[in-house]
C-alpha cells in the first residue's frame, strides 16, 4: 500500500489552519490554508494526495478543544520524514517532555535533548518546525525573554498562546476570542 497525504482545515482564533497527515501521523501544520501550503506540503512529502477527511478528524478535533482551553496535551500520532535526525530528536523530545503551560530555554532543550546544540541552533530548529502547535515550539524561550516565533504573525502569536497555556500571565485586555 502506497502512503498518501490527506488534508484538513480547522478554523481557530488564529485564522484557518492547515493539517497534512499520512498514514503514519501528522506531518505538517500551516498557519493558513492556501493553494501553495498545500502544494508545498505535497511536493515536500512526495506523496499523492488524496481526500481522506475521517482521517484528520481527530487532530481537528484536537485542535478546537486546544483553542477552547480544553485540551492540554496532543496525544495525535507524528510523521517526522520532514525532518533530520537531530532535529527529529529535539523535537520529539519538546514533544515529549515540555507540556501544556509549561516552557523550555533554548538551551535547557539542547541539553534535555541529548544532542548538545548550541541554544542559537535550537532556535533554527524551532523556526522549521513543521508541524507548530502540536509540537509546541511556542513553549521554547529565551533565556532572557520570548524569544523569536515564525509562525503565524511572530511572536505575538507566541505571547498569545503562551497566554492560553497560563505560562504568562493575561493582561487586562487579553481575550481568548480575539487573534493576537
Amino acid at each position: 500500500m502506497t502512503d498518501t497525504l490527506a488534508f484538513g482545515t480547522v478554523d481557530t482564533v488564529l485564522g484557518r489552519l492547515l493539517v497534512s497527515e499520512t498514514e503514519t501521523g501528522i506531518v505538517s501544520l500551516d498557519f493558513r490554508d492556501t493553494p501553495a501550503a498545500r502544494e508545498r506540503a505535497a511536493r515536500k512529502t512526495g506523496l499523492p494526495v488524496v481526500d481522506a477527511p475521517g482521517r484528520l478528524d481527530p487532530a481537528l478535533a484536537a485542535l478546537r478543544d486546544y483553542f477552547a482551553g480544553d485540551l492540554k496535551t496532543f496525544e495525535l500520532p507524528i510523521d517526522w520524514r520532514l525532518v533530520g535526525d537531530v532535529q527529529r530528536q529535539v523535537l520529539a523530545t519538546l514533544y515529549e517532555t515540555v507540556p501544556y503551560g509549561r516552557t523550555i530555554t533554548y538551551g535547557d532543550l539542547g541539553d534535555r535533548s541529548g544532542t548538545e546544540v548550541h541554544a542559537q541552533v535550537i532556535g533554527q530548529v524551532m523556526g522549521s518546525n513543521p508541524i507548530p502547535l502540536i509540537v509546541p515550539c511556542h513553549r521554547v524561550v529565551a533565556s532572557n525573554g520570548l524569544g523569536g516565533y515564525s509562525g503565524g504573525s511572530g511572536v505575538e502569536v507566541k505571547r498569545w498562546l503562551l497566554t492560553l497555556e497560563g505560562a504568562l500571565p493575561a493582561t487586562l485586555d487579553w481575550d481568548i476570542t480575539r487573534a493576537p
